[in-house]
């Protein structure tokens, strides 16, 4: 079986349709509008009690996702830390910094591109959300990438880039190559917290983010 062929079956386990963005009624995502233009504030606010996993039971806030909502650029983490819980935001701690300086990098500000996780709590001690639990979040960042339409994506990590693909690679291989994501592409990196404990990688991360910035410089020419 192909990847593509092994992303769609994922997905449609966990209760995603890996389909065109225009679903018939009968395929439409749990919560979407009728007419399939809901928007995140809508998103957001069924979420607002959500208590489909054990995440919710601790969190101070729910991670929702943060920046412009017609971003060309969107990246994925894996999850909330300790400080994104207190705040409310993604990628606020030491590694938004870091990930801050990448998009600065390419010309870009914060403001200017999306940032969202796969999971919306975070997992206790800040361990790797289980498949159960990013299972049942994964449709709420699907519903989010659907409304914002990026032209690219990035994931940040291995966990982001396992979960987003339904594949089992190591990031180390797998960062810097181009994929798809339902017609998007996509650019696996490294996360900023693993650079903050592996600075000899960043440049690594730098060739990625100027390989974003050429693929988003020939959407103006």
């Amino acid at each position: 079986m192909g990847k593509a062929a092994l992303m769609t079956k994922w997905l449609r386990e966990v209760g995603v349709d890996f389909v065109p963005r225009s679903l018939p009624k009968d395929k439409r995502l749990p919560g979407s509008s009728s007419e399939g233009a809901e928007t995140l504030d809508e998103i957001l606010r069924e979420l607002a009690g959500c208590g489909r996993c054990v995440l919710s039971e601790n969190r101070s806030r729910i991670v929702f996702g943060t920046g412009n909502p017609s971003a060309r650029l969107m990246f994925v983490g894996e999850a909330p830390g300790a400080e994104e819980d207190r705040q409310g935001e993604p990628f606020v701690g030491a590694a938004g910094k870091r990930l801050n300086r990448w998009i600065e990098s390419i010309g870009l500000a914060r403001e200017d591109v999306y940032i969202a996780n796969i999971v919306k709590c975070r997992p206790p001690g800040n361990n790797v959300p289980k498949p159960e639990e990013a299972q049942l979040c994964m449709p709420y960042l699907v519903r989010q990438i659907r409304v914002i339409r990026p032209k690219f994506l990035c994931t940040l990590g291995a966990t982001a880039f396992k979960y987003m693909l339904g594949v089992d690679e190591r990031i180390t291989k797998a960062r810097g190559r181009w994929r798809e994501w339902d017609g998007i592409p996509l650019l696996p990196t490294y996360h900023p917290a693993y650079i903050l404990r592996n600075p000899s990688s960043e440049e690594e991360v730098m060739e990625d983010f100027k390989d974003l910035a050429r693929r988003l410089s020939l959407l103006e020419t």
